[in-house]
């Protein structure tokens, strides 16, 4: 069984989705810093001094006079204003998936592109690798 563990775990496609766990959660952070501290400053001020990370609606009847004394007495509360910079957060890290797997995708068909001719084929009676311009086959001898 331990074996069969060690198997699984140095198979290609693990490492590579560890890999890429491990950047998407760095990179998770990246864009959660650049919508925070700075994105979402400038559109509050443009807003009218609008601070997104206090906005709330206080759902018990005692009114607090900020998001922090709402927090700090444990108050129900609903924070829309953080909802909306993490909707702009996906938004951000969608977009750069997408372009990234675009950009990947447009390498691809690049390389395939110049990717040269084949030159061989294979025999349909043996199945043998002969040159492209064969007429018969060394292997087995069929006519082609």
């Amino acid at each position: 069984m331990l074996k069969d563990f060690r198997a699984f775990i140095v198979r290609g496609n693990v490492l590579d989705l560890a890999v890429a766990v491990i950047i998407g959660a760095a990179f998770g952070q990246i864009v959660s810093s650049l919508v925070n501290d700075i994105i979402m400053p400038p559109v509050g001020l443009l807003l009218g001094n609008v601070d997104f990370s206090s906005l709330y609606l206080n759902l018990s009847p005692t009114q607090y006079p900020t998001f922090a004394d709402a927090l700090a007495a444990g108050a129900p509360t609903i924070n829309y204003g953080a909802f909306i910079s993490t909707v702009i957060d996906f938004l951000i890290v969608s977009g750069m998936i997408f372009l990234i797997v675009r950009a990947v995708q447009r390498l691809e068909s690049l390389r395939a592109a110049e990717s040269p001719p084949p030159t061989t084929k294979d025999c349909p009676h043996c199945i043998s690798t002969i040159p492209l311009k064969a007429t018969r086959c060394p292997y087995c001898t069929s006519q082609l």
